[in-house]
Parts: structure tokens; sequence; C-alpha cells
């Protein structure tokens, strides 16, 4: 009975290593609604405008940024809550005294924000139901006042995002 079941067990050993088993496909990773800066599952969700994770917790963005998102279940019938988490640094406000955060869903056009202090700060806007028909949508923010590339650094600054995404209404 031993050597009936070794056999059994070296048998399918065997059988999992062939060269010819079916490859197991993965898809394309699933779209998230609501994504943190430094995750790695969500760094395709960062579309454009966005420089490497720091201190895995948030990213730089340049002047103009994107991020891919999945709209909350019933957002095509309700619409939903853009949420974007962020902070205003010091040399940004200390240079310019103010910086406004405007965003665009689709062709939507989103109201602009003015921050006139330095702080962490949330922008919540509104998305109503008709931009947020597909599968996934793409969200351009841009601000009105940011550091060009070679003013302080190589790269080009703006704010310092956390998270992004979008909240059930």
């Amino acid at each position: 009975m031993r050597r009936l079941i070794l056999l059994l067990a070296i048998s399918a050993s065997i059988a999992c290593r062939r060269k010819d088993a079916p490859a197991t496909i993965e898809g394309p990773p699933e779209t998230l609604m609501f994504v943190r800066a430094a995750d790695p599952k969500a760094a395709v969700q960062f579309v454009a405008g966005f420089h490497a994770p720091e201190q895995n917790a948030w990213r730089w963005t340049t002047g103009k940024f994107s991020v891919k998102l999945r709209p909350p279940f019933g957002a095509s019938q309700n619409g939903a809550r853009l949420r974007l988490n962020f902070t205003a640094p010091e040399p940004v406000i200390a240079k310019f005294g103010k910086v406004s955060l405007s965003a665009s869903v689709g062709p939507m056009k989103l109201d602009p924000e003015t921050y006139s202090k330095a702080g962490t700060f949330a922008y919540l806007r509104d998305v109503p139901a008709a931009a947020l028909m597909a599968e996934s949508v793409t969200v351009e923010f841009a601000l009105d006042k940011f550091f060009a590339a070679g003013e302080i650094e190589q790269r080009e600054l703006g704010v310092i995002v956390a998270s992004a995404g979008f909240e059930k209404k």
C-alpha cells in the first residue's frame, strides 16, 4: 500500500512538471476605484505626470497629471464624488503665493480650487453620472502654477499626491 501511494505521488509530481502543460494566462490587472500613490498594484493607473513613489507613501506630480479610475457601482445612474488627497508643499506656496487645481473627467470640466497656504488637502468634486458611463475613466488634473524642470531640481514639480479615487454618492 505504501509503495502504491509513493508511486502515485511520484507520478503526480512528474505530471505537474511536464513542459507541454498549458501556461496560466493572467488577465490585465483590475482597474481600482481608489488608488494609493505607492501601491504597486495601482502603478499602471497613474497614467501621466506622476513621478516615482517616494517614502512608500506619495508621489510628486508635474503641472498636469492624470489617473485612470473605475467608477463605483451605480455611478452611471447616481454620479460619484472625486477625491484627490494631496499636499501643497511650502516651497510652492512660498514662491507663488497660491496654486489652483482643476480636474476634468472626459469632456466634463470640474470647478478649480485655489490653495493659499501649505498643507494637506482633499480636492473633492461631484462628478455627474454622464461622465461615468464607461468601465474606467481617466481623470486629468492641472495646476496653474508649478516648478518647471531645473528650477528646484531636474524634475517638474507640482503637488504631492497620497491617493486618488471615487467615492459613492
